[in-house]
């Protein structure tokens, strides 16, 4: 005897098969979040002109002081504007912690502004002309501008940058996809340069193709630099000034990517594949006298006469045509109706009128239409068979 498992064991079946599946996403999501919440998204002293990890800027700074450039650190936007001239450059390092008062301060301070990895917030202060683009990963090529210092730079290694938008009267270098990673725009009386990479200006990437030669040509174009290096802002102090996605770090901005292909991958491994058809014994065998009742008691229960009529008929109608010598499309098609209900007139004692409402409607007006319709039906067949 043959043991159809039941819907429950079915599905604790299925259960168990899943959860080795289920187990990997969890790992991935847990691992995602753990790496995500040790290693911060930008150091602590990225760019800090006294820092000598890789990823500070004090061989930059050595490097301008050698050459004669006097460089001044800030900490605030207050000491940056007081230092700096009308013949000073502004450096200004993490933007991101510039709060809506900080930048009204760059703003009305006087000489150039290089600003290195802008977000839309502050480009809107301080280059409104100019707008976000996408990530870059590529390298770079030539500089492709009239900028001097990428042009006695040549090749960059930016690494990942941000890219931008070139408005009209700007000038941009290092191309891709029509936006560029480092463009100059004048504002006013001053130059504002926009970095799309702080690599560069760091101690890692300093000796590595044309970094070097554009770091110095750009901070040090004045008489003077200003290296901005903001201090937290104290909590609560720039409160709906950032969206919720410029707080976001940008790895977890790649979590929901890592996870959807995760997921594509899981979908196409455990998907099912066209093969041959495979027959399967009927976990219950149902009698077709039950079925046509179930069929009638819904029928019933929602008063779908019309319904009901429509099966009848088409039924009745595939079974005539071919005792009628017609071609079997001809039950469903409407254009061959008048021809069908001739055929049967001729060959059975009712008239076409009778005929056409049997065999193509309209709905019964009640039940008891309803209930004479198929001994009408039979009546017919069983005269076209004998004729």
């Amino acid at each position: 005897m043959v043991t159809v498992p039941t819907a429950r064991q079915v599905a604790g079946r299925r259960l168990r098969a899943s959860r080795g599946v289920a187990g990997a996403l969890l790992a991935i999501v847990l691992v995602a979040i753990v790496l995500a919440a040790l290693r911060p998204a930008t150091p602590a002293d990225a760019l800090d002109p006294a820092s000598p990890d890789q990823d500070g800027a004090r061989a930059l700074t050595e490097i301008l002081r050698q050459r004669g450039t006097p460089l001044t650190v800030a900490r605030t936007t207050t000491d940056a504007a007081e230092h700096s001239t009308s013949d000073s450059v502004v450096v200004v390092t993490r933007p991101g912690r510039l709060t809506r008062a900080d930048l009204l301060r760059l703003s009305a301070a006087p000489g150039d502004l290089v600003l290195v990895a802008p977000s839309a917030r502050v480009l809107a202060a301080l280059a409104p002309t100019v707008e976000e683009g996408g990530q870059s990963y590529g390298d770079s090529g030539p500089p492709d501008c009239p900028v001097p210092a990428a042009q006695q730079a040549g090749s960059v290694a930016f690494g990942s940058s941000l890219t931008y938008t070139v408005p009209p009267g700007a000038t941009g270098c290092y191309r891709e996809s029509g936006l560029a990673r480092l463009v100059q725009v004048p504002v006013g009386s001053r130059t504002v340069t926009i970095l799309g990479s702080a690599a560069p200006l760091t101690n890692a990437h300093l000796d590595e193709e044309g970094d070097a030669a554009l770091a110095l040509n750009l901070v040090g174009a004045r008489s003077s630099a200003v290296w901005l290096v903001p201090d937290l802002p104290p909590p609560g102090a720039d409160r709906g000034d950032r969206s919720l996605g410029d707080m976001v770090p940008f790895g977890w901005r790649l979590l929901p990517v890592g996870l959807a292909v995760a997921i594509v991958l899981i979908a196409l491994w455990r998907m099912r594949r066209f093969g041959p058809v495979v027959a399967e014994a009927l976990p219950v065998v149902v009698r077709s006298a039950e079925t046509i009742e179930g069929r009638s008691r819904l029928y019933r229960a929602h008063h779908a006469r019309g319904s009901a009529a429509a099966a009848l008929r088409a039924s009745a109608r595939a079974r005539l045509v071919p005792l009628l010598g017609l071609p079997r499309g001809a039950a469903t098609d409407p254009a061959a109706a008048p021809e069908i209900v001739t055929a049967v007139a001729r060959r059975t004692t009712h008239d076409e009128a009778a005929v056409g409402y049997a065999l193509y409607g309209p709905e019964p007006a009640d039940d008891a239409a309803l209930v004479a319709l198929p001994g009408l039906l039979d009546d017919l067949e069983r005269q076209v068979r004998d004729s």
